[in-house]
C-alpha cells in the first residue's frame, strides 16, 4: 500500500475543462481547454497544482503519488461569484417587482433581521451551504449593515475554507433607520472588521457602500479613508442597475459627471473594484472604469427577474472593461453560476446585432477565470494550470437525469460543455475542493483530516 504522507501529493485523474486563455481576446481554438485523461498532482503542503499533463506522463514521473480517479464525472475549476448578497438567502424568488419596490418589500425588511447575532449566524450557515452546494469556491459577497453579522459570515466562511471577500455595508440615507450609520461609525467599524479578517487565511475585506442612492458624499469619503488605512482591500457597490435609480442618483449628485463618478471622485475605483450590474452605462462611464482597471459583475437572472434591462456586454468589452458573472442572490434566482451562464447566453442572443454571441467556452470563462481576474486572484485560481491552487468541483449527475443522458451522448467536447451550462444544477455538484481541501462530498461538512476524502478513491 502506498504511504500517502510520504508521497509528493495526490494525483487526480480526470476528464476536465478550463479556460486558461480568455476566449474573448483569442480567436484560436474552441475557447476552452479539454482533457480526456488529465493528471493533476496536488501538493499535500499547500494545495498547489505542481504538475499537469496526460495522466500516464504525470503518473510515470510521480510513481508514489496516490491516485484519485475522478473519471466518473467532469472536473471544472471552482466557480467564482462576483456579486452575491449574504443577508438575502431567504428572499430568493420574489418575482414581479422592479428594483426599488423589491428592496422596500423584500430585501430591506429581511436585512434588518440580521441585527440579531443569532439570526445572522443562522443565515451565515445557510448562505455558505448555498455557495458550497453550487460549486462556488470564490465569491465577492455583499455583507451586512451590522458588524456582528459580518463577523458571523467571515467565521462561517473560514470554517469551510472558502475564498470570500466581503465587508460592512454602509449607508446614511433612504434606507430604514436600523440600516443607517454615520461616516465616523462606518470608518471605525470597517477598519476594525478589516483588521480582524482581511488576509486571514483565504478571507479578504471589501469596502462596501450599498450604492450612491443611499450613501452620501461623507459616507463615500469615509469609504475612501478606509481604503487608505487598510492595504489592498477591495471595493464593491452597485451602479446603473435601474433607470429610476440612475435618475435619482443624478439628482442627488449634481456636481458629479455621472453615476460612476460618484465613486471615482473619492478614489474608490481601481483594479480591485467591482461594480455590480451596470446595465445602463454611458460611454464616459465605461471609459473611466477601463482607465481604472475596474470590473463589472454581470447578474443575468437578477436583471431579468427585476426587469432592469439587457446587459451591453459588447460595449463593455469594446471599451476594455472586464466582466464576470454574479448570482445577485436574492434578486437573482439562486446560487448556481451555471444558471447565470445559461441566462447570459439567452439574453445576448435576444439582443440581436447589439448582443455578443456566446459559446460554451465563453460561459466557462465568465464563470471561472474572468471572476478570478476581477477579484485580483488570477495568479491563484480560475483554471487548472500548474502553480494555481486546486480549487475545483466535480460534476457527477445522478443516473438517468437529463445531464447524465446528455453527457453520455455528447458528440464533441463543445457539445459536452454546452450541455453542462444548459442542464447542470446544484444536484449535479458531487465534490468540491478549495486549496486542495475537499469541503464537500455528498454533504457540507469540512473534513478534519485532509487525507480522508481522498482515501475512498485511492487504489
Amino acid at each position: 500500500m502506498i504511504d500517502a504522507a510520504a508521497s509528493p501529493g495526490f494525483l487526480y485523474r480526470a476528464r476536465a475543462f478550463d479556460t486558461p486563455v480568455d476566449p474573448f481576446t483569442s480567436a484560436d481554438g474552441p475557447g476552452f481547454r479539454h482533457d480526456d485523461d488529465l493528471g493533476l498532482l496536488v501538493s499535500h503542503d499547500d494545495g498547489t497544482i505542481v504538475a499537469r499533463g496526460p495522466f500516464a506522463t504525470v503518473a510515470e514521473a510521480h510513481p508514489t503519488a496516490p491516485v484519485i480517479d475522478l473519471r466518473d464525472g467532469i472536473l471544472l475549476p471552482g466557480l467564482v461569484d462576483t456579486h452575491v448578497h449574504f443577508p438575502q438567502v431567504r428572499v430568493i424568488g420574489a418575482l414581479g417587482m422592479p428594483l426599488l419596490e423589491w428592496l422596500d418589500r423584500c430585501a430591506l425588511p429581511e436585512e434588518q433581521r440580521l441585527a440579531s447575532p443569532a439570526y445572522a449566524a443562522t443565515i451565515a450557515g445557510e448562505f455558505v451551504a448555498g455557495l458550497v452546494s453550487a460549486g462556488t469556491t470564490t465569491s465577492l459577497v455583499f455583507g451586512s449593515h451590522f458588524a456582528s453579522a459580518v463577523d458571523a459570515l467571515f467565521a462561517e466562511a473560514e470554517r469551510f475554507g472558502l475564498r470570500v471577500t466581503s465587508g460592512l455595508v454602509v449607508s446614511d440615507r433612504i434606507l430604514p433607520e436600523p440600516l443607517l450609520t454615520t461616516p465616523e461609525r462606518a470608518y471605525d467599524e470597517s477598519v476594525e472588521l478589516a483588521t480582524r479578517w482581511h488576509g486571514s487565511g483565504r478571507l479578504r475585506y471589501a469596502v462596501t457602500p450599498r450604492f450612491s442612492l443611499s450613501a452620501s458624499d461623507p459616507i463615500l469619503a469615509a469609504c475612501g479613508a478606509v481604503m487608505e488605512s487598510v492595504r489592498d482591500v477591495c471595493f464593491t457597490s452597485h451602479v446603473n442597475e435601474n433607470n429610476a435609480e440612475v435618475a435619482t442618483v443624478a439628482g442627488q449628485f449634481p456636481d458629479r459627471a455621472h453615476y460612476v463618478d460618484t465613486y471615482d471622485h473619492h478614489a474608490l475605483l481601481g483594479p480591485l473594484s467591482v461594480l455590480a450590474h451596470d446595465v445602463h452605462p454611458t460611454d464616459a462611464e465605461l471609459a473611466v472604469m477601463a482607465a481604472r482597471g475596474s470590473s463589472v459583475a454581470w447578474c443575468p437572472t437578477s436583471n431579468a427577474a427585476l426587469g432592469s434591462g439587457l446587459f451591453p456586454l459588447r460595449r463593455h468589452l469594446d471599451a476594455g472593461v472586464r466582466v464576470a458573472l454574479g448570482s445577485d442572490v436574492g434578486a437573482g434566482t439562486g446560487f448556481s453560476i451555471f444558471k447565470e451562464g445559461l441566462q447570459a447566453y439567452f439574453l445576448q442572443h435576444l439582443m440581436g446585432a447589439e448582443g455578443m454571441p456566446l459559446g460554451a467556452g465563453h460561459l466557462l470563462h465568465l464563470s471561472t477565470s474572468a471572476g478570478a481576474a476581477a477579484l485580483g486572484l488570477a495568479d491563484t485560481v480560475g483554471d487548472l494550470s500548474e502553480g494555481k491552487q486546486f480549487d475545483a468541483l466535480l460534476l457527477r449527475p445522478p443516473p438517468g437525469t437529463a445531464l447524465d443522458i446528455g453527457l453520455r451522448h455528447a458528440d464533441s467536447p463543445e457539445s459536452e460543455l454546452g450541455k453542462i451550462f444548459a442542464l447542470a444544477s446544484d444536484a449535479d455538484v458531487a465534490d468540491v475542493w478549495v486549496g486542495g481541501e475537499q469541503i464537500a462530498s455528498g454533504g457540507f461538512v469540512r473534513p478534519v483530516n485532509r487525507l480522508a476524502p481522498a482515501a475512498r478513491r485511492t487504489p
